[in-house]
């Protein structure tokens, strides 16, 4: 197997789980050096038994120092197109954490630069891609077993100490990390897209904060069993001590209908609070409907004039972070992608178009009012030829 001398813009908790499991599935790595002020995966890359390499005062210093054979970025988001363009301009093969782009003028301005520039490869780290039951729901939607994709019922729900870290950690600012849907759901929508195979035509969104506000400050601070709750996790760069004390400014709980120009309907529903934990897709199609529930990573699909058992999958491999084996899925794409063996499962222009589109969501969310999208798509088509506007109006 191919030696990987690999930079990194970022050295949080994401990009150091990430590299763990590219060490895990067989990658032969090395990593030269990385930048970040504060650098929280350094614990997680010692436990995996990876070497940080050299800590650098910014980007510009690491990238001068290459050959890299990939770049990593896993820098606040309000980081990203900096950091993409420097890369960009370094010539390296890049991944990039998830969202793409912080803002609607990023993404636009990003697209321009990918339609106008010869850049190096780009793959982007929406890990829900890679997932084995994500997958099969992705075959089985496009085998046409389901029919026509009418409705699907979608919800993303997270315990006390995931929402928590949400709150004291720096996405809880939108200077930093955009949405509270930005940052957790652009996976969801991102899939959304890709079965409903065409883009969101109308969104209307709710949102608000009532979780992790100072009025709920006295809320007890222990499980029944007596262990702490609310600040287990290490909040990383620019954390924040409390969760209801903190100065968030980012939703800790949202809504949303998205009607696509395919027809299908989607309603979806999110929290950053729950005792039940759930992530499940219903889809409901003419022929068929399916049931994905990828907490528990188990799957059930039964033709529509069918009354035996429904067809059940158990993927089996679960994890606490519920990603159930995708980052290791991800990484052997990641490679295959590296070694030209096969394309990465998701492309730039799908990032940017879930990023768009929960970002039409927020638009919606914050004025009360439903999203048209066809100016948004007629911008970002606009700034994908060459020559594109590089700046276009917010979804109206």
């Amino acid at each position: 197997m191919n030696h990987h001398r690999i930079g990194v813009i970022g050295l949080g908790q994401r990009i150091a789980h990430v590299l763990s499991a590219m060490k895990e599935v067989g990658w032969f790595l090395e990593v030269a050096g990385y930048v970040d002020p504060s650098p929280v995966g350094l614990p997680i890359l010692s436990q995996a038994g990876i070497d940080p390499g050299r800590a650098y005062g910014d980007a510009a210093e690491l990238l001068a120092d290459g050959p890299f054979d990939l770049v990593m970025i896993g820098s606040p988001n309000h980081l990203h197109f900096e950091h993409l363009n420097l890369a960009f301009a370094a010539g390296y093969p890049i991944f990039a954490e998830k969202p793409i782009v912080r803002t609607v003028e990023e993404s636009y301005a990003l697209a321009a630069t990918l339609a106008k520039a010869a850049t190096p490869p780009l793959f982007i780290g929406l890990v829900m891609r890679s997932m084995p039951i994500v997958r099969e729901v992705i075959a089985r939607a496009d085998s046409g077993e389901l029919g026509d994709l009418i409705s699907m019922d979608a919800t993303e729900h997270l315990g006390p100490e995931h929402g928590a870290y949400l709150a004291r950690n720096w996405r809880r600012r939108q200077q930093w990390g955009g949405s509270f849907m930005l940052d957790k759901v652009c996976h969801d929508f991102d899939i959304f897209g890709r079965i409903a195979r065409g883009r969101a035509a109308q969104v209307a969104s709710f949102g608000g904060r009532g979780i992790f506000t100072a009025a709920r400050a006295d809320e007890p601070r222990t499980y029944e069993d007596g262990s702490p709750a609310y600040g287990v996790t290490n909040p990383g760069w620019m954390g924040a001590n409390d969760a209801f004390q903190s100065d968030m400014d980012v939703d800790d709980h949202q809504t949303a209908i998205v009607r696509y120009d395919s027809g299908l309907a989607v309603s979806f529903h999110s929290n950053s609070h729950v005792s039940l934990q759930e992530r499940r897709w219903y889809i409901a199609g003419t022929r068929g409907t399916l049931l994905a529930d990828l907490v528990r990573n188990k799957l059930m699909i039964r033709p529509a004039l069918d009354r035996r058992k429904p067809e059940r999958f158990d993927f089996a491999t679960r994890t606490s972070d519920n990603h159930n084996g995708a980052d290791q899925a991800m990484a052997i794409d990641l490679l295959a992608a590296l070694a030209g063996e096969r394309p990465f499962p998701v492309t730039p222009r799908d990032s940017l178009e879930a990023g768009l589109t929960v970002m039409a969501m927020d638009e919606s969310a914050a004025t009360g009012r439903m999203v048209d999208c066809a100016p948004m798509w007629a911008a970002f088509d606009a700034a994908s030829q060459a020559g594109g506007q590089m700046t276009a109006p917010s979804p109206a």
